[in-house]
């Protein structure tokens, strides 16, 4: 570090050279809270400033500070924003995903409220955009199922993000992951409960949201999970048009004009739509509807592009009517049907009845990698694609694979060798590991929720920190597992093998 910055933010001026230890313009101390010294001033807005910063308590490891401004004029608007900030950011100390920089500190000195949190080296979407170019509809979508499970996550810690947008979603360097930060729910709480006391109170400067991402409700202060729905739709148009939501609203209904600015299939236009929704009871509700929608799309998109005329052909035969007859049914009857129509036309070798009249070659494909194999994995992820999520990976041999910050949801584990392996930061929501080898795998701050680990054999494994809620660990045998800091009960443990060698959340081992 080449400089060191003065936190007072009364300072005029406040950058100061390393060989000081108090500010040579305020006199201030510039070690804040006895171990994190600020070294650049990475941003600044409505939340306040935000530095990159050194933890002293650490080995130097680098860090952010975000420092909170409030205003003083307000002796009672001031006590309620530090008994909100504490409570709030327990909230937020909470939370342990993958994809969300760890809150690591957050206490007041010399009335300046502070968050410290994991340092996360890479830019934004807004940057990327603006640097690479647009995406296109494989792209947007992929940016959708990386990033809805972290709702579902947040969600169901009964957390709202608020501020949801690209300039608040960073692609790290290193690993090609997503990260979701700059969380509003202390700013908001802040400032809703500040408002009602005095409209000139300390947080009043402070936005609820950004115009154009922020919905109505939230606009108008009473914010809903689904709130972020919209939020990250908005951040998906922006990412396939290049403009800002507010650029393409139209004046009369408010809604976003933005189809005519890009070109994508008509199904995946009305996914995004009815996340746009400015209607809460007409949007998804919850991130699993939108995951569920987009799961369905290429289904649509088949019977759309090789199901015509189905419906006014009378030499169709009745078995083909029965598997044809999904227009009025279910979504998931829709997809069994075409799931049942691929079975009957693989048997029959791949021809098609005449009288059907498909046409095989505009099938798309419903996968996203086919026919993976391990060194397929890993030449993906050598080329930086670390997504593969929903895919059948049964059986496969990844030993000692080193698999970083690469994401497995949704998929079919059953049975892997992912002994050794490195999964630090790995995410396998609702994947299913069932009888999966993940001996002395590291683990650790991997994402497990809803995943399921029935006789699996993690023997050894490095959990630190790791995400097993509503994870299944029914005979997980955990003899001599790290589970120091992991988010698991005692219910789940009591389903699963420990031994005197098991290091428990709590840090310790249990001795019988």
């Amino acid at each position: 570090m080449s400089v060191i910055y003065c936190l007072n933010p009364d300072c005029e001026n406040p950058v100061n050279d390393t060989k000081t230890r108090k500010c040579r313009s305020c006199q201030s101390n510039l070690i804040l809270n006895k171990r994190y010294v600020a070294i650049k001033k990475i941003g600044r807005g409505g939340f306040g400033t935000t530095y990159l910063a050194v933890d002293m308590g650490r080995k130097n490891t680098y860090c952010v500070i975000k420092q909170l401004e409030l205003a003083k004029e307000n002796p009672e608007a001031y006590r309620t924003a530090l008994d909100l900030f504490n409570r709030e950011a327990k909230t937020l100390a909470k939370l342990n995903h993958p994809q969300i920089p760890k809150l690591l500190d957050y206490f007041e000195e010399n009335n300046q409220f502070y968050l410290i949190q994991d340092f996360v080296l890479g830019k934004n979407l807004e940057r990327e955009i603006k640097k690479g170019g647009i995406y296109p509809e494989t792209t947007a979508k992929k940016f959708l199922r990386q990033m809805l499970p972290v709702l579902q996550y947040i969600h169901s810690e009964k957390v709202i993000h608020r501020d949801i947008k690209p300039g608040n979603i960073l692609r790290e360097k290193k690993t090609n992951n997503l990260f979701l930060i700059d969380f509003g729910a202390v700013k908001e709480q802040v400032n809703t409960q500040l408002m009602s006391q005095n409209p000139e109170s300390a947080f009043t400067k402070i936005s609820v949201g950004t115009m154009g991402f922020a919905p109505p409700e939230q606009l108008a202060m009473r914010p809903v999970y689904s709130s972020d729905i919209y939020a990250l739709g908005a951040t998906c148009i922006f990412l396939l048009t290049g403009k800002a939501p507010k650029d393409l609203c139209d004046n009369v209904t408010g809604e976003l004009a933005w189809e005519k600015h890009t070109a994508v299939s008509s199904n995946f236009a009305k996914v995004l739509n009815k996340m746009l929704e400015l209607d809460v009871r007409k949007r998804y509700s919850c991130a699993d509807d939108v995951i569920k929608a987009l799961e369905l799309v290429p289904y649509e998109e088949e019977l759309a592009g090789s199901m015509v005329n189905l419906s006014v052909s009378k030499e169709v035969s009745s078995d083909d009517d029965e598997d044809m007859t999904v227009t009025n049914s279910t979504s998931q009857n829709l997809a069994d049907a075409i799931r049942k129509r691929r079975e009957k036309l693989q048997q029959a070798g791949g021809n098609t009845p005449a009288k059907a009249k498909v046409n095989i070659s505009a099938i798309p494909p419903t996968q996203p990698k086919a026919q993976l194999t391990p060194d397929a994995i890993m030449e993906y992820y050598r080329q930086g694609d670390r997504n593969f999520s929903q895919q059948s990976l049964n059986g496969f041999d990844l030993e000692g694979f080193k698999l970083a910050g690469a994401s497995f949801s949704q998929s079919k584990l059953i049975g892997v060798n992912l002994q050794k392996a490195n999964l630090y930061r790995t995410n396998f929501y609702n994947a299913n590991l069932a009888q999966a080898n993940l001996k002395e795998a590291d683990l650790r701050r991997a994402e497990l929720y809803k995943a399921n680990l029935k006789n699996a054999d993690l023997q050894g494994a490095n959990l630190t920190a790791a995400n097993l809620t509503s994870a299944l660990l029914k005979d997980c045998n955990l003899a001599g597992a790290n589970l120091k800091g992991a988010k698991v009960d005692d219910e789940q443990l009591k389903m699963a093998k420990t031994s005197w060698r098991t290091i428990f959340p709590d840090g310790k081992r249990r001795w019988w």
